[in-house]
């Protein structure tokens, strides 16, 4: 990090080991006597969506609510839950937090968006992990009050934080390019997937009305089937030692049919767990299940093995020889998610079910099982370029992100000197939030 930028010309032992030499002129000081720190005093809100100000809950989002207890500039971070590790710079008048987000205000030798930057990059990595293993979810006032801070003049931190504002902004703009290259990726794949199935792979072939709303045209010699020609539904029951040997499988929206036995932690987090065994239903390699309440989101799986599924999913036993998981992918086709959805019974989105009985009148595209194969093996083939074209987006943010926490560590604890650093020609210091966050 210091072969890019100028380093201070004395040090000193801060006497702190993990923040080791610091600038000669700076000074170790204590977070208790940099500023005041509060708590909250509301446990919970009724959150509205045009509130006029917002309100800090432990999990570090913002909700907009019409009152407030605080009208300062404020650091924020949550005492415990999901939000421990987070760090939110409010400068934008009224506000109001939870009783477990502490409150950084009245900042004395010191500047709020140098406190940010502080405890942004290395708080929680020293505090949590090293201090405070055994309350790595929770974060004590004593241990908080009592961190301590590698501290320049006041002059030095505004110019700190001004350079950080910068660099950070610009990494944070690459960052953007690169989930939004993910998003964009996955769009592709999805629309690749959902011509291949419902269109087929050869563009100049000739093309019918299906006479299915939600398909269009499909292929000439493809057929249109209702779901109950293809499949039945299966209520079997794990029974046999062989059958009550297999693998607790779960559906998932994003996946499918798992491909190996839950974990401990995977069965108490996605399936609602039975000792008894007998009580899961029975899924072979080449079944379909869906999970009723996911399937307007596309809760469909073709399973590759034999195992077992929750009572509570249907299993679907083709009557084909045709490979289930096309019947998958075409499930799974924003076009299709629309139709079961319509077919779904629910008051509301999160209470839909969609039965049996409902989705065995939807009628699908069937081609010849051999067309089938090749369509699967190019989705395959599609699948292997996004993944490999995402893993290396995933590893650009990966490098993007320990870079952007390098640079503000170096910074704020003195390894580098930005007290002459200014933006390049031309470009101004790029626009913060009025809410600061990772």
């Amino acid at each position: 990090m210091t072969g890019r930028y100028q380093t201070y010309h004395e040090y000193k032992d801060s006497g702190v080991e993990w923040i080791s030499n610091i600038p000669l002129s700076w000074q170790i000081k204590k977070l208790k006597y940099l500023c005041s720190i509060q708590t909250g005093d509301k446990d919970t809100v009724n959150a509205i969506d045009d509130g006029e100000y917002p309100f800090f809950v432990r999990s570090q989002t913002v909700e907009r609510i019409n009152s407030y207890t605080a009208d300062c500039e404020a650091v924020l971070t949550a005492g415990d839950g999901v939000g421990v590790g987070k760090v939110f710079h409010y400068f934008d008048g009224k506000f109001d937090y939870h009783q477990r987000v502490y409150m950084l205000n009245k900042f004395r030798l010191t500047s709020a968006k140098f406190i940010f930057y502080y405890l942004k990059s290395n708080f929680y990595k020293v505090a949590l992990e090293g201090a405070a293993k055994s309350t790595v979810d929770s974060l004590r006032l004593p241990l908080f009050q009592n961190f301590e801070f590698s501290v320049p003049s006041l002059s030095e931190q505004h110019q700190i934080a001004r350079f950080l504002d910068h660099e950070t902004a610009r990494i944070d703009q690459l960052i953007a390019k690169q989930e939004r290259l993910i998003e964009l990726l996955k769009e592709k794949r999805q629309a690749v997937i959902s011509h291949a199935v419902t269109k087929g792979l050869d563009p100049d072939v000739p093309m019918k009305d299906s006479g299915v709303e939600w398909l269009g045209e499909v292929p000439e010699g493809w057929a249109i089937m209702r779901l109950a020609l293809l499949f039945s539904e299966s209520s079997n029951r794990a029974s046999t030692p062989e059958e009550l040997e297999y693998p607790i499988l779960s559906v998932s929206i994003h996946h499918g049919i798992s491909d190996k036995e839950l974990n401990e932690s995977e069965l108490d987090r996605k399936v609602s767990r039975s000792e008894d065994k007998s009580l899961y239903k029975v899924v072979i390699g080449n079944d379909l299940a869906y999970n009723m309440m996911r399937a307007w989101q596309g809760g469909f799986g073709a399973s590759k093995l034999n195992g077992l599924i929750s009572p509570a999913y249907v299993v679907c036993k083709p009557k084909t020889n045709i490979n289930t998981s096309y019947f998958e992918l075409t499930l799974r086709s924003p076009n299709a998610v629309t139709e079961l959805k319509r077919y779904s019974r629910g008051i509301t989105d999160f209470r839909l079910r969609l039965y049996w009985e409902e989705l065995r009148c939807i009628c699908f595209p069937v081609p010849p099982v051999e067309e089938v194969d090749r369509i699967l093996e190019y989705i395959d083939r599609a699948n292997s370029r996004y993944d490999h074209l995402g893993d290396i987006a995933k590893k650009q943010i990966n490098l993007l992100k320990e870079r952007r926490t390098a640079l503000i560590s170096a910074a704020v604890t003195g390894k580098i000197d930005v007290r002459t650093w200014q933006p390049p020609t031309g470009i101004e210091n790029a626009r913060i939030p009025k809410t600061s966050t990772p």
